[in-house]
This record gives structure tokens, C-alpha cells and sequence, in this order.
């Protein structure tokens, strides 16, 4: 995580097995091997160029690693998987779950809630507004609608 504190994309896989390494973004995606993952931190860095992360708590054993982690940045920079900078602030909660094996980590599985990132960058409307309730009222019209059709199957 040290890595990841400092912004180094070369100390963030230094860790990770040489040949055989995923980060499962539970949110995003699937990342396999040290450039695939150095590519996805390289795009975060340059659009949240203010990225500040902070490990909160960790718990391990021999063969696992859980870390409890926040990160504060503002959407300023260039895309992020896609997205145009929105400018916005966001305050992100998660935690990382690192598999290890003969000393060198093979799969980190990382959570945190896409749908709470998604509204803060604006991607979707601010829970409980006004346009939050007419999207759920809009998907539950179409679930209704589409109910009978499902059946026949």
C-alpha cells in the first residue's frame, strides 16, 4: 500500500508475482499482470492528480492480507475508464484483500461501492433527489412490464 501512498507505480507491483498477478476491481474490472495494473494507476493518478490515500486498518495470516483504506481526490486531471474530469471531489471507502503465495502477492480483490463513486463524480443523480426517485420509479416500470415476458421463458 506504501505504493500506492506514494504514487509509485513501479513500488506498487514490486510485490506482486512476476508472471502471474491480478487486481480483481470489483467495481471496474479484472487487471492481470504488473503492466496491466501500472496502467490502471497511471490513468487514476493523472485524473485525480490531488489522489490521497490512507490505510486504515490491517489484518493478516500467513496466506492473506485485509486493508482498510480511504481516498480523497478530486476528478481534475484526464479520463478515468472512459469518463470525462468532472471536477468534483470524491471520498472513497474501501478495502483490498491481498492472496499470498510463496512471499509474493497473486491476487489483490479490491471492494468499494461504484455506485457511491458514480454519484459523487456526477455520473448519477445525488441519492434520495429528485431525479434518483424518477430513475427508480422508470426501472421499476419497466421490471413490471417486462415481468410477464420473463415468465415465459
Amino acid at each position: 500500500m506504501q505504493g500506492v501512498i506514494a504514487r509509485d507505480l513501479d513500488q506498487i507491483v514490486a510485490p506482486t508475482h512476476p508472471d502471474d498477478y491480478l487486481d480483481d476491481f470489483v467495481a471496474v474490472g479484472e487487471f492481470r499482470g504488473r503492466d496491466a495494473v501500472r496502467g490502471f494507476f497511471a490513468e487514476m493518478f493523472a485524473a485525480f492528480p490531488d489522489f490521497e490515500f490512507t490505510v486504515e486498518r490491517v489484518v493478516a495470516d500467513d496466506g492473506a492480507v485485509a486493508v482498510k483504506w480511504h481516498a480523497e481526490a478530486t476528478f481534475t486531471g484526464g479520463r478515468f475508464q472512459g469518463i470525462e474530469a468532472t471536477g468534483r471531489r470524491v471520498l472513497i471507502r474501501g478495502c483490498d484483500f491481498f492472496e499470498i503465495e510463496d512471499g509474493s502477492i497473486r491476487r489483490n480483490t479490491i471492494f468499494y461501492d461504484g455506485a457511491s463513486f458514480a454519484r459523487q463524480i456526477g455520473m448519477l443523480p445525488a441519492k434520495g433527489s429528485f431525479a434518483d426517485r424518477a430513475m427508480q420509479r422508470l426501472f421499476n416500470a419497466k421490471v413490471r412490464l417486462t415481468r410477464p415476458f420473463r415468465r415465459r421463458r
